[in-house]
């Protein structure tokens, strides 16, 4: 991760890798097998951290709406070039050659996100602080929106800054759950 947001995913091979840790390229191959996993591998592991901090505000204090914001912070990119959607940008890309285990193991972070903006849209429901509506597909609509605006934002779409997108994504919210 941190050579992916020093110098940026076009520039992490394996040779530089190696080199980076003490490792020959060589390596790096036999323990991973192949670029792809190894970058696969490491957004599995930037997503476990992620995933901790999800955790925490699904049981943090705060309203439901406070713990959506929240997740909405943790969710869109820091900024242009963000190296944790770099390598998301990088995974969506070659998942279309990726085997199914590749596939199956990106759905599961995919999932993970789903499942606990589902689990803080039904606590907000059942508790009355938000309307009722299905939580999974609001959860899904609200997740493609986030796509969309972050991938702008980790591009550097201009007019795409992460202010701009929380605004916009924070008056969606405002209209959709009062």
């Amino acid at each position: 991760m941190e050579m992916i947001a020093e110098r940026g995913l076009e520039k992490l091979t394996m040779a530089a890798l190696g080199r980076e840790v003490g490792m020959s390229s060589g390596h790096l191959l036999y323990y991973f097998g192949s670029k792809d996993e190894l970058l696969l591998r490491t957004l599995e592991w930037s997503e476990g951290r992620l995933g901790g901090e999800r955790a925490r505000l699904l049981v943090g204090g705060g309203t439901v709406r406070e713990r959506i914001d929240a997740y909405v912070d943790l969710y869109v990119p820091d900024a242009e070039g963000d190296p944790h959607w770099t390598l998301w940008l990088e995974v969506w890309n070659r998942s279309q050659n990726a085997d199914d285990d590749a596939r199956e193991r990106q759905a599961a972070i995919e999932r993970a996100w789903h499942r606990d903006l589902v689990a803080l849209l039904a606590e907000g429901i059942s508790s009355g602080e938000i309307p009722s509506l299905d939580p999974d597909r609001f959860a899904s609509r609200l997740r493609a929106l986030l796509d969309g605006f972050s991938i702008h934002v980790a591009i550097g779409l201009r007019g795409t800054d992460r202010g701009r997108i929380l605004s916009h994504v924070r008056e969606f919210l405002d209209e959709a759950l009062g």
